[in-house]
């Protein structure tokens, strides 16, 4: 299979099949909690998908060259949440000097991109799936394969507030029993979101293998 099918395979994988907020369970917080508004949405997921995408380059050849080259794999948490917390305050930054309105919009989730945890998955994820094609295919192809990972994880991300934006302003416009407003009905909608997504398994696969 060429490298570009590959590409394919893994970056539609990350947004179809392994989303990591519907899939996965990470990063529940801002997807609930952001979600509300189309354009907040679309901004966190922006804000998601830099974050994800620089910190997988920052801290895959870490992980790579001084870490596991000088048996300090345990400081792997540490290393990494400083590292994103450093891009979080370069995006937090960016917004509140040129785009205001989103920044007062994300309020205090923006900031709180630090903890996700679904930012720290797809860094350590990425690291843990991708080291071995390493001894296989070389650094470059590893590395390149761990950013498209993180790409299609933040616009898999995005996708995910995207479409629950459109079912919550759906869900908000209803009139359920009294003990499923508000949080109740929520959780019950991004459950049922969730569960539309397995339906993609296997899908990617064999459309990327009937087109190569």
């Amino acid at each position: 299979m060429s490298s570009l099918a590959t590409f394919a395979i893994i970056f539609f994988n990350m947004i179809l099949v392994n989303n990591y907020v519907l899939v996965q369970f990470l990063g529940i917080c801002p997807f609930l909690g952001v979600s509300k508004k189309m354009d907040s949405s679309i901004g966190m997921g922006a804000a998601v998908i830099f974050v994800m995408l620089m910190a997988t380059a920052v801290t895959f050849p870490i992980q790579i060259f001084l870490l596991d080259a000088n048996d300090m794999g345990y400081m792997q948490t540490i290393v990494f949440i400083l590292v994103i917390a450093v891009l979080v305050q370069l995006v937090e930054i960016t917004l509140k000097k040129y785009v205001p309105a989103l920044y007062s919009s994300l309020g205090v989730y923006l900031p709180l991109i630090t903890t996700n945890c679904c930012v720290l998955g797809v860094t350590i994820l990425a690291t843990q799936d991708y080291t071995p094609v390493i001894a296989e295919s070389g650094f470059g192809l590893a590395y390149a394969e761990a950013l498209v990972c993180s790409v299609g994880a933040g616009v898999g991300f995005m996708v995910a507030m995207i479409l629950f934006c459109g079912v919550r302003s759906r869900v908000e416009a209803a009139n359920p029993p009294e003990s499923f407003k508000g949080l109740p009905l929520t959780l019950v909608a991004a459950a049922i979101v969730s569960l539309s997504f397995m339906g993609f398994g296997g899908l990617v696969e064999n459309i990327v293998g009937a087109l190569v």
